[in-house]
């Protein structure tokens, strides 16, 4: 079994350094483009996918539905597992007005926000549930930054930290009983069409 994490393409917000968290921001026309070149990328790789699921989050859905209708592979429901981790009173603000309000250290505060042992509960759980149902299946994944960083923090120990990138693609394998990464946080075909 094969899951390629993905994370959704560019939003306003994104743009703007805003945390969308929660907040039901769509796809920017940049980032419908982005999801337009990871479906041209994955209809050339040797990779075989059976579906797509993603989270509720209109910007997630709309990234799976684009990649689903290039490769012509259906995209399930939605599942709020995936979802982005909820920033309460944080949503809609960038880092300097973050810490403007509650300081460098503005996410220890209780700000409404989950908890990263809620969000890596519902990720690893999400995980457990796709091995249990699709043990024969690859599947596409498309969720958001800040699940995705917990998910591989939790799984990988801080062995990979980088900032995940928008429409980035991580393809993990089940082995046994490890998730054993074949590629992380891959942008080539974002800058293979810029450059």
């Amino acid at each position: 079994m094969m899951i390629g994490l993905i994370r959704h393409g560019l939003t306003d917000w994104n743009k703007l350094g805003k945390i969308q968290g929660q907040s039901d921001i769509p796809l920017n026309e940049e980032g419908r483009q982005q999801a337009e070149r990871l479906g041209e990328r994955l209809l050339h790789e040797p990779y075989q996918w059976d579906f797509i699921i993603s989270s509720k989050l209109s910007r997630a859905r709309e990234t799976g539905q684009i990649l689903a209708d290039k490769l012509h592979i259906p995209l399930l429901e939605p599942d709020e597992r995936l979802n982005e981790r909820s920033f309460g009173q944080a949503e809609g603000l960038t880092a300097d007005e973050r810490e403007s309000r509650w300081g460098k250290q503005w996410d220890v505060h209780d700000l409404g926000q989950e908890t990263i042992e809620q969000i890596e509960a519902r990720a690893l759980a999400f995980m457990e549930d796709m091995w249990t149902a699709y043990p024969d299946k690859n599947m596409l994944v498309v969720s958001h930054g800040g699940l995705l960083a917990q998910l591989y923090k939790s799984l990988y120990r801080d062995k990979y930290t980088e900032r995940i990138g928008n429409l980035s693609l991580t393809i993990l394998e089940k082995k046994d009983i490890d998730w054993v990464p074949l590629l992380y946080n891959c942008t080539r075909h974002l800058a293979e069409k810029n450059g």
